[in-house]
């Protein structure tokens, strides 16, 4: 994965709280077991009027002109904002894959559901959480002024709007190696493979047995 360590970028606002994993990837697109190809199917139900399946043509398709990934003000925006429990329902990690592959590479949120938060660290997606005061603020400024930017900086651990006022935020120090060094969870650990390996001759040395 590609390490983040920054991110500045045009900011598309999802004012709905409760944002479940089917309604993000919903379940008939997942039939495939590549870990490709999802980014044309994120919230599928919501971003067209026809029904939709793995392979269909986006030529073939009815967008739903009133929703907002659909209105050319926020196309190509990479900062995903939403209110709260975002991510929540299944654990499927499609949901997270497709908000990646689709162009988002930070999610901010007043909350996320627990495993998704988790996912998304380990699929280079970073999750930020804020205040609802500030979630409040930002969902009126993206509708109010087109074109509203927002500059994270994980390293500091801060969000900048375009007025230069700053606000920082938490993350695990485990999660947040993940995403500065671009690894998941197994590369992480392949990390410690000589230690592993020499742990693993050692264990069978007093334990032949095994």
């Amino acid at each position: 994965m590609e390490p983040l360590v920054r991110h500045e970028g045009l900011v598309a606002p999802l004012d709905r709280d409760n944002v479940d994993t089917d309604a993000i990837m919903p379940k008939q697109f997942m039939k495939s077991i590549a870990r490709t190809g999802f980014g044309p199917y994120l919230f599928d139900e919501w971003r067209y009027r026809d029904p939709g399946y793995y392979g269909k043509p986006a030529a073939d398709r009815t967008p739903e002109p009133g929703f907002v990934l659909n209105r050319q003000r926020y196309a190509g925006a990479s900062v995903l904002l939403a209110p709260r429990n975002f991510g929540c329902g299944s654990s499927r990690e499609h949901a997270p894959w497709a908000l990646h592959q689709f162009g988002f590479r930070v999610l901010v949120a007043e909350s996320f559901a627990y495993i998704f938060f988790n996912n998304c660290c380990n699929n280079g997606l970073l999750p930020v959480r804020l205040d609802a005061a500030l979630i409040d603020r930002l969902m009126a400024a993206v509708e109010a002024l087109p074109g509203y930017r927002l500059r994270v900086d994980l390293a500091a651990q801060t969000v900048t709007p375009p007025d230069g006022e700053c606000w920082r935020f938490d993350i695990a120090p485990a999660l947040r190696t993940l995403l500065l060094e671009g690894l998941d969870e197994t590369g992480a650990t392949l990390a410690f493979g000589d230690a592993i390996r020499a742990f693993e001759a050692t264990h069978l040395e007093r334990s032949p047995w095994l």
